[in-house]
């Protein structure tokens, strides 16, 4: 079986975790074919939305039986080159064009919450639930602090890490991390209208937007605001800003 599902609708690109026996549970062929489906819907020009999503009832429940086993037995040499491969896949979305959003349902464990909180939107089913429980087991949710610092306040960051508790989509909703809600019935339809909304957007302005947002992420303010300017600039020679503004001035 599969370990990725691919398809497009439209604009959209989807990709499906095909685990479901294992609750989409990462191991190292799910994190490369992952790789290789995100690399290949950032090449296609046609593709302005990535959505990642899970097969059965959960998103992702983070690390399988057996990658567990194979890293209390490796190396720390090994170890490490483990973690960065993850570490690769979690930069990788970042570094794709297209905004990527996380479709949750059930659970987004450990480096599986790590992987929806790597996403740029997350719209989650309302019994949907996060956490980071790796602390319960003796492990560090090293891969995934990055992320989570980046995404919310220092004390709620350290409360999801340390305490290894599981927190509702609500909760994460109220908190400004989780970009949309839905109950099970509507949630097909919420996830459809906010991929939607990139379809009908300028493909070269949100994925400029998205790339200036990460960049100046490390830069002090008069960098940012220069690096913001030389986008500007950019932006305004684009097909799609010239377009626009003809238009808009057409009215």
């Amino acid at each position: 079986m599969d370990e990725i599902l691919t398809e497009t609708d439209g604009s959209i690109a989807i990709i499906t975790l095909n685990r479901p026996e294992k609750r989409n549970a990462l191991n190292d062929r799910l994190i490369a074919a992952l790789k290789v489906a995100m690399s290949e819907a950032d090449a296609d020009e046609s593709v302005k939305c990535i959505v990642i999503r899970g097969a059965g009832k959960d998103f992702c429940s983070g690390a399988d039986l057996a990658a567990l086993q194979k890293i209390a037995k490796a190396s720390y040499e090994e170890n490490l080159e483990d973690a960065r491969s993850l570490g690769e896949l979690y930069k990788l979305i970042r570094a794709v064009r297209q905004p990527v959003i996380a479709a949750v349902k059930g659970r987004a464990l450990a480096g599986g919450c790590g992987l929806a909180m790597a996403c740029d939107l997350i719209a989650a089913e309302t019994n949907a639930k996060f956490g980071f429980p790796e602390v319960k087991i003796g492990f560090v949710p090293a891969m995934v602090a990055a992320i989570v610092r980046r995404s919310m306040s220092e004390r709620l960051a350290f409360s999801m890490l340390t305490l290894g508790e599981m927190v509702t989509a609500e909760e994460l909703h109220n908190a400004g991390i989780v970009h949309a809600v839905a109950d099970e019935a509507d949630f097909e339809t919420t996830l459809a209208a906010v991929a939607e909304c990139y379809a009908k957007l300028s493909g070269s302005a949100v994925q400029m937007t998205k790339r200036l947002l990460y960049d100046i992420d490390g830069l002090n303010f008069a960098a940012a605001i220069e690096q913001g300017a030389q986008v500007n600039a950019q932006a305004r020679m684009s097909d799609d800003c010239k377009q626009g503004i003809a238009r808009f001035l057409g009215k």
